[in-house]
């Protein structure tokens, strides 16, 4: 990244953290080319680019001063609210001027090929750009493989629906899983069945014994950061599941929704141990905006023409003035630029989080979920706690909780009694006392 990139990502983030606020003088030029041992044309450069964006404003002879934006007198409802329930992203780091650039170039470039019918498939030239994006992530795939649809759900719907050359019917979910789906398998009937996970894994000979008897069509996974534990899959059990795909003629859709979120370099996903067999989905909605409704689909050979034909039947094409803007905004470099920041914002949360729970948690019958990045995290409460009745208490104090409940399907025994944290609607500043509060709820709920 250009030392002018990382310094503005600095400056962004301590406005958006409250560090400067609206009118308080930023420091100097030559201030802030002495502390980041950089030139001063860098930090004007810098500058000239937050101004761009309308987060500064310059007064001659005076210097530079953070823009009072109009979400800043609302913010003050929005931070007494302490909410670790919600998964999605947070709007304060929405990348709207950017996106609203890419927008206006790509209306320029493509003019009137926008506002016509464009190829079920996707847009060619955000293909050809998707390709090169999702070598980023170790999948390696050419762009006749890549599908691009209007958000994750739309695919999973696709697939669910569409026959698969195996001729199976039944698709397997993680027990908790995605809620969206469930609903969807449920209120279309479906065959589905649950396979418990936990922040240990999965039972993989349980795994192995569902797909040589359970009539398996695909099994739905998340390895990483899974929604709503928070953990992720480790090596020997993402080769073990591709092993098994391809030995029992089991397809994995392998939803890689926070890819962008993960700090280990080594951490490939399923497709990259065994591509013949794995369906690749990648969502933009978590690192830019839900409103996107973008995502992707990397296919084996063998589904592309059932998926392109339904697909095509549901929905003609995926928005195209959206995937232009999204081709633009990856090419010109803005997507690694916002990615960066947005990473490194969860990330503080997640380990002020994990700090707390380490700090607070002093009792052997609770446990939590230790993850090293993400968004996401539980705690594991004794069977006999009255869950509901602290989340109520503890809503009366400003502190959001939810229980997984809903990401299970019909039926399928919970086992055990989860508390989901989320950092991605929480404040930095308020995070430590969230959690003291939700612990001294709960120790007022064990037995003595």
């Amino acid at each position: 990244m250009l030392k002018y990139t990382k310094l503005m990502n600095e400056i962004e983030l301590r406005i958006k953290n409250g560090e400067i606020r609206p009118s308080q003088p930023l420091p100097s030029i030559r201030e802030l080319s002495s502390a980041h041992a950089c030139s001063k044309s860098t930090v004007i450069r810098a500058y000239a680019e937050l101004e761009k964006r309308h987060l500064i404003y310059s007064i001659p002879q005076s210097g530079y001063y953070v823009v009072q934006r109009k979400s800043d007198s609302k913010n003050h409802a929005r931070q007494s609210v302490m909410d670790f329930s919600s998964a999605a992203p947070d709007p304060e780091v929405f990348p709207y001027l950017d996106f609203q650039h890419c927008i206006n170039k790509a209306i320029d470039t493509y003019k009137n090929e926008l506002f016509q019918y464009g190829t079920s498939q996707g847009l060619p030239s955000l293909l050809n750009i998707l390709t090169r994006h999702l070598a980023n992530y170790q999948v390696f795939t050419d762009a006749n493989a890549i599908f691009v649809t209007s958000g994750i759900q739309q695919a999973l719907s696709i697939l669910a629906t569409m026959p698969f050359p195996n001729g199976k019917q039944t698709v397997l979910l993680e027990q908790p899983s995605y809620h969206l789906f469930i609903e969807f398998l449920e209120y279309h009937h479906i065959p589905a069945r649950g396979i418990k996970r936990t922040a240990n894994g999965i039972d993989l000979n349980e795994l192995e014994h569902l797909f040589r008897t359970g009539d398996i069509k695909f099994f739905y996974t998340m390895p990483r950061f899974q929604n709503p534990l928070g953990t992720s899959f480790d090596l020997q059990t993402k080769k073990a599941i591709a092993d098994l795909a391809k030995r029992y003629d089991v397809y994995i859709v392998e939803d890689d929704y926070l890819a962008d979120l993960e700090n280990d370099s080594k951490a490939d996903p399923i497709y990259a141990y065994g591509s013949s067999h794995v369906i690749y989905l990648k969502s933009y909605s978590k690192i830019l905006f839900p409103g996107l409704r973008v995502g992707a689909a990397v296919l084996p050979t063998c589904l592309h023409e059932d998926f392109r034909m339904h697909k095509k039947l549901s929905d003609i094409d995926s928005p195209m003035l959206s995937q232009a803007a999204l081709e633009i905004y990856i090419q010109n470099g803005m997507f690694e630029r916002h990615k960066q920041k947005i990473k490194n914002s969860y990330y503080q949360r997640l380990q002020l989080l994990m700090k707390a729970l380490t700090t607070e948690n002093d009792t052997n019958c609770i446990q939590h979920a230790i993850v090293a990045a993400g968004v996401h995290t539980h705690l594991i409460l004794p069977s006999e706690m009255n869950i509901e009745t602290l989340i109520m208490k503890l809503k009366k104090k400003q502190v959001i909780l939810e229980t997984p409940k809903q990401q299970y399907l019909a039926g399928f025994d919970e086992q055990q009694l989860l508390l989901k944290l989320s950092v991605t609607r929480i404040e930095k500043k308020h995070i430590e006392a969230g959690v003291r509060m939700i612990f001294e709820e709960i120790r007022k709920q064990l037995p003595k």
